[in-house]
Formats: structure tokens, C-alpha cells, sequence
């Protein structure tokens, strides 16, 4: 029997996974995206699943931080964006970080080749106006003028959009090693990591509050169309960040602990700018945590301020872009499908998760859900208490607050342990016997949700196949 086709548009990380595992389901799926037709303001390729921010999948650590937990389950589950991440990792100590442009040529080659999927490059406009029967949106935070206008009108939300911040690319060359050093915070080695994957910039009393003046003195684009637009949290531009206080930025991105400067092993750091490796080559690297929306300009000169970047060369400075997304607790049902419209499905950040691991994983469970429903059997999404159930459980209606009471509320998420349900009987005790405190007390909670989660994402794949 012929199966008509699930259209998936954006070939970002979750429309690439969408239709990946769509296609494994043994389900004919279209994919359409726009570039190669139409550009992005922040794209440099048509390529799938292109990285415009950090290449950080963040923490691979499956034991005690939820993005591992995603990592381990989307392994799991055959997942594509998991695969040619591992294929295409570079030193980021715990982190799990990728060859930008190896990760997603390995994505467009392999949904190339697949048999099941027919790509489309075009802009989809208007989804109300196709006579699609199942569709999965995944445009993510770009999402075109145009197709946001549809879906705004679709949804009845006039408000979709927030901005958020991409952070600067350093040649390594016109970094002054003389001055920086490598090392992991606390010497932790990651995936293909040695312990010593980052490069620290350190930072006096002096030099670091020289610098907060700067930056907080530094012309800033300014958008006042868009005023009372929230950030969310998790990316604030790093201006925004030391408005908050002068002493929030070595308490964030800047925070010199776990680190020791070999050139001068007897002074700690008052502050630490950490760059992260970009690329195979070890040619480029990110500053970690330095999102920004200081105007070209200002960046060169505010942040050759940094010891070891005095004479630093930028492969790309810093800016924002827009994001889209929906207020999903409101407007999507537990399986992500539009509750007035349930042809369409969501998914990604459009939904309002945060992340690369969380916009691709779910996609994946979109996928899977749009291809059990054309397949005849219904799919719920996995329990609550492993890492994708929760996450989706909190998008599509864990968010506390009641949207219709008041002032819209729902923002972005990165997958994080307190969204998982509490355990029945926490631990209490180590193996041994001790009781535990402080610390050890919470790292023995994380384990326990890992365990859980393993244990119950088994068994939602033995029971579903």
C-alpha cells in the first residue's frame, strides 16, 4: 500500500531529525527549505542542519546533567544529528562540540541519500494553504516574514518573536599564547578531549572592571520596534548580563574557578574569558558565553581589551538574530500537534525549547509520532521522567503558569534535571552508609533521575518497537 507523504519544512537541526526518522519509519517524507533560494540574515551555507551559534552540543556527562541524559537517549533512538555529531567531535573537555562544517555536511549527505526523502528547496509560505494532511513545522528561530505572518494568523498569537545573540570567532593564530594558556575547568577531559581544551584569558581586579566600562559604555544596536522583547536567560548578550551588576560576569562566563595560570601559578585570576574550539583544525575558536549586541565597532575594541586577545583577529564578530516561537502550553497538544489545526505538527525551537540537543531531539519525537500516526499506530511520547518526555511535557503544558490568566509567560527551555518528576524516595545515603549533604546530596539526586530515566526509556522502546 502507497503512503502519501508527511512534508517536513526546515532542514534545520529538528526538520533534518524529523524527516530522518521519518524516513527510517519506512515513511515517504518531504522536506522543504528555503535556503538555497532564499538566505538567512545569520546562515553561510544551504547546507542542513548549519550551526549559526556555538558548536557545542554542551555536556556529554549521561550521569549527572540532563543534556547528557538527551545525548544517551537520542543515541537510542538512531538518531541522525547524535551520529554526525559523534563523527565530527573536537576537544571541548565535558562538552560534546562538533566541526561545524563536518557535522552538517554529514547531515545534507546523508538525507541526500536516503531513498524516502525528496528534497524541495522553496519557501513555504502559507502551511494554511497546502492541502498537506500531515506536516511537521520545524523553522525554528529563523523562520521567514512571511511564514511567521501565517502561522501568527494561524494561531491567533500576534507576539512570536525574542532575539538572541550569537558570540564571536577568534583565528587561534592572533591569540597570545604568551598570556593564555589551555586547560578544562578543574582539568575535566569530555569526548575526545585531553583535560586541557580551552583557552583561558586571565583577567586582574583592575583589567576586569576596565572592561565591564567599556562594555557597558559601547555603542549597542538598538531595535525599538521590538521594546520589551524578552532574552531568554540561557543567552543573554554578555552587556545585558553585566547590567546586572558588576560582579555578575565573573560569576557567569567569566568566572576564573577550577582554573590555574601556568604563567603565573601564584595569582589567581580575578576573571577568565574561556575560547572553545570551532573547528576540526583547530583554526578558530568561540568565546564562550560572549553573545552580544555591541555594534561591530565597538566588539574589535572592547574586546581586544582582554589580556591574550590584544591583537585578537575575528573570524566572525558577534550579533543577533531573531527568534520565533510559539506559546506552545496554550496552543499544542502532548503529541505537538496544532489543537485547532492537528495536521500540523511543531517542532524545534519554534516551540519554545532551547538549544541545539533540545530543537534536534524534538524533532526526533515528532518524526516518530507523524510516522506512527500515518503508520496506524498511535505513538504517545515517551514518560515524563526520561529527558525527552520531559521536556516535552513541559512544553506542550508543564509550564506552570495559566497563559489565558494573564500576560503571556511561557519562554524558552534548555532540558535541565528540574523538569524531570520528583523521585518517590530520594537518596539519602551513599553506598557506604554516609548521609549525604550539601553537594554530594544533590549529585546523588541527578544519578538517581540518569537511572530512572534509562530504565524508563527501555521500556517505552520495547513497548513501542
Amino acid at each position: 500500500m502507497s503512503l502519501s507523504p508527511i512534508h517536513v519544512v526546515g532542514a534545520g537541526l529538528a526538520g533534518s531529525e524529523a524527516a530522518w526518522q521519518i524516513a527510517q519509519a519506512g515513511v515517504p517524507v518531504v522536506l522543504h527549505e528555503m535556503r538555497g533560494v532564499r538566505a538567512t540574515p545569520v546562515h553561510k551555507t544551504d547546507g542542513f542542519a548549519e550551526l549559526v551559534c556555538s558548536n557545542s552540543f554542551r555536556s556529554d556527562d549521561a550521569q549527572t546533567n540532563a543534556v547528557g541524559v538527551l545525548h544517551r537517549e537520542m543515541r537510542a533512538m538512531g538518531s541522525l544529528v547524535m551520529g554526525a555529531a559523534d563523527a565530527h567531535q573536537v576537544p571541548a573537555g565535558g562538552a560534546l562540540a562538533v566541526d561545524r562544517d563536518g557535522f552538517s555536511e554529514a547531515v545534507t549527505a546523508r538525507l541526500s541519500a536516503h531513498p524516502g526523502v525528496k528534497i524541495v528547496r522553496e519557501e513555504v509560505e502559507d502551511i494554511s494553504a497546502t492541502d498537506w494532511d500531515s506536516a511537521i513545522i520545524a523553522t525554528g528561530p529563523l523562520t521567514s516574514p512571511a511564514l511567521s505572518k501565517g502561522i501568527a494568523s494561524l494561531t491567533g498569537e500576534a507576539d512570536l518573536a525574542f532575539f538572541d545573540a550569537i558570540a564571536p570567532i577568534v583565528h587561534f593564530e592572533s591569540i597570545d599564547m604568551g598570556v593564555a594558556w589551555r586547560q578544562s575547568r578543574y582539568d575535566k577531559a569530555g569526548p575526545g578531549g585531553t583535560g586541557a581544551d580551552y583557552i583561558n584569558c586571565p583577567l586582574s581586579r583592575d583589567q576586569y572592571h576596565a572592561f565591564v566600562d567599556a562594555l557597558l559604555a559601547g555603542d549597542k544596536l538598538e531595535f525599538r520596534e521590538f521594546e520589551g522583547t524578552p532574552y531568554f536567560d540561557g543567552c543573554l548578550p554578555i552587556e545585558v548580563m553585566a547590567e546586572r551588576g558588576r560582579e555578575t560576569l565573573r560569576h557567569g562566563p567569566m568566572k576564573p574557578f577550577g582554573l590555574t595560570n601556568p604563567h603565573n601559578p601564584t595569582v589567581k585570576p580575578y576573571a577568565v574569558v574561556q575560547l572553545r574550539q570551532d573547528n576540526a583544525l583547530g583554526t578558530l575558536f568561540n568565546m564562550v558565553g560572549f553573545q552580544t549586541k555591541l555594534k561591530y565597532g565597538a566588539q574589535t575594541g572592547v574586546f581586544r581589551m582582554i589580556p591574550g586577545l590584544e591583537q585578537a583577529e575575528f573570524a566572525r564578530l558577534g550579533g543577533l538574530h531573531r527568534n520565533t516561537y510559539l506559546n506552545s502550553p496554550k496552543l499544542l497538544d502532548p503529541t505537538l500537534r496544532l489543537k485547532s489545526q492537528p495536521r500540523f505538527r511543531f517542532a524545534g525551537q519554534i516551540t519554545g525549547c532551547e538549544g541545539y540537543v533540545e530543537s534536534a531531539a524534538v524533532g526526533l519525537i515528532a518524526g516518530r509520532l507523524a510516522a506512527a500516526e500515518r503508520l496506524g499506530r498511535p505513538l504517545a511520547p515517551p514518560p515524563s521522567t526520561t529527558a525527552i518526555g520531559a521536556l516535552i511535557n513541559h512544553i506542550t503544558g508543564g509550564h506552570i503558569e495559566t497563559i489565558d490568566a494573564g500576560p503571556r509567560s511561557f519562554q524558552p527551555m534548555n532540558v535541565n534535571f528540574g523538569l524531570f518528576p520528583p523521585l518517590p524516595d530520594a537518596p539519602l545515603v551513599s553506598p557506604e552508609g554516609k548521609k549525604l549533604r550539601g553537594p554530594e546530596k544533590g549529585i546523588a539526586r541527578k544519578k538517581a533521575l540518569s537511572a530512572r530515566a534509562a530504565v524508563d526509556l527501555t521500556e517505552w522502546l520495547a513497548q513501542t518497537g
